[in-house]
């Protein structure tokens, strides 16, 4: 066989396999996903995950059916605490079912399965892809996505952020006026405080949307409004479930355990990736002392007004519903005392955000911010610094290793800018006529 021969041989096969690909774009991405889930999953083993927080979660489920004090508790060599409402303890009772091998190999699957719901809501959220299958995007999507840090760090320790997050997404996606939009933000303020902000935001945004209707002399109640209320009826249903189920630690909780935000760890140590530990690491003290809450209200309500504006924009931003609700997650992130890395599992659908941004624009900026943000999110930085050993390397650090230890949240900071930017600039155009039905989610308001 001559050499023109065995190119033009390779040329065939390779028009042969981008044939194949074009006509089974899902099945080739499928595949692609399994094969990454695959590595991953054996790189975790590699690396002999520890899956404290899964222990802990186990540990809850175990001391609730053993009718003991929760909040008294301490769960493996770490000595680690119950910090979550009583709810979701009671939730962690199926944990107990299984053995620990068997309980950790099903709370990988179903993370992983977490993570392709995460960026399909993503994705449906943004109303793209507008050509290729969404399946196929969803799978090759999340194929990369395992591989960043927060989720990474997620499945090693069997953390729940993917479900939290999943769970807000899910009701933020849904048809306006559907009956059940709340119901997995109340769910999840449940499980873990953080959420709530989402129900601050709906409930913010429909009483602006509210007003302004009522100006015009219409009716003041609409989606938002509804599903920030059957989100917070969900969320005291939750409460009050605990309460009945749980007396005596839910009444120690609200009184006691929500205060103490010590409880859940030292406030320098690197991990934690919000607003009140980068200060406790530029002060080199482990309590910043009260007065970090001024600049947390500020940023909060910043991040919430910009969360308000962006979803209320309609047809003006594109995009808007995704601004609104990344903008309010990550406000919640930097507020939050604190925030572990492997919370910003939210950086998912920011990266994908400003992805569908750069191609929609096709403006070399946004593709370099996209980029920028994607590779911040894969690079592991914050963990390039002196860490662990107690507090004496958190409480020690250089200028350079405090900036590496607060990307996260300047990253955050810096998008809700540019989403701030975006949408004031959005409210400056009239809103374009509409010719085509709309691809945003229906919970779009205007």
């Amino acid at each position: 066989m001559t050499a023109t021969q065995t190119i033009a041989d390779a040329q065939r096969r390779r028009v042969a396999v981008r044939a194949f690909i074009v006509r089974r774009p899902t099945l080739v991405a499928a595949v692609v996903c399994l094969l990454s889930f695959t590595a991953f999953y054996l790189a975790q083993r590699a690396a002999n995950v520890s899956m404290l927080d899964l222990d802990v979660y186990r540990a809850e489920g175990w001391t609730v059916r053993a009718g003991r004090d929760l909040y008294d508790m301490r769960a493996t060599y770490a000595q680690l605490p119950t910090t979550y409402p009583p709810f979701a303890a009671l939730l962690f009772i199926p944990l107990t079912w299984l053995d620990e091998s068997a309980a950790r190999l099903a709370v990988n699957l179903v993370n992983l399965g977490l993570l392709v719901a995460l960026v399909h809501l993503s994705l449906r959220l943004i109303g793209r892809p507008v050509r290729l299958p969404r399946a196929a995007v969803t799978l090759a999507v999340a194929a990369v996505a395992v591989w960043c840090e927060p989720v990474w760090t997620t499945m090693r320790y069997g953390q729940i952020n993917l479900l939290l997050a999943v769970l807000v997404l899910w009701d933020l996606t849904r048809r306006a006026g559907h009956r059940w939009a709340g119901v997995g933000i109340g769910i999840a303020a449940g499980i873990k405080l953080t959420p709530a902000l989402f129900v601050v935001f709906l409930a913010v945004a429909g009483a602006a949307l509210g007003i302004r209707r009522l100006r015009r002399g219409g009716p003041g109640w609409n989606v938002h409004l509804r599903r920030a209320a059957v989100a917070a009826t969900t969320f005291a249903i939750t409460v009050t479930l605990a309460l009945l189920a749980l007396p005596h630690d839910s009444k120690r909780f609200w009184t006691e355990i929500i205060f103490a935000a010590g409880r859940v760890g030292n406030g320098e140590d690197t991990a934690n990736q919000s607003l009140r530990g980068i200060l406790a690491r530029a002060l080199h003290t482990g309590d910043p002392a009260g007065w970090w809450l001024i600049p947390a209200a500020a940023i909060a309500c910043a991040g919430l007004a910009v969360a308000v504006a962006a979803l209320l924009a309609g047809d003006r931003l594109p995009y808007g519903p995704a601004w609104a609700a990344v903008s309010c997650g990550v406000t919640a992130l930097i507020v939050s005392p604190i925030s572990w890395s492997h919370h910003w599992v939210w950086g998912v659908p920011m990266v994908m955000l400003l992805g569908a941004e750069a191609i929609r624009r096709h403006d070399r900026r946004w593709t370099i911010g996209a980029v920028a943000a994607g590779v911040l999110f894969y690079s592991f930085a914050l963990w390039m610094v002196p860490h662990g050993d107690g507090t004496r390397h958190e409480l020690n650090q250089s200028v350079g290793e405090m900036a590496l230890s607060a990307v996260y949240p300047v990253a955050g900071a810096v998008f809700l800018t540019v989403a701030g930017v975006v949408t004031a600039s959005a409210w400056r155009r009239r809103p374009p006529v509409r010719t085509t039905p709309r691809s945003q989610p229906a919970y779009a308001g205007r």
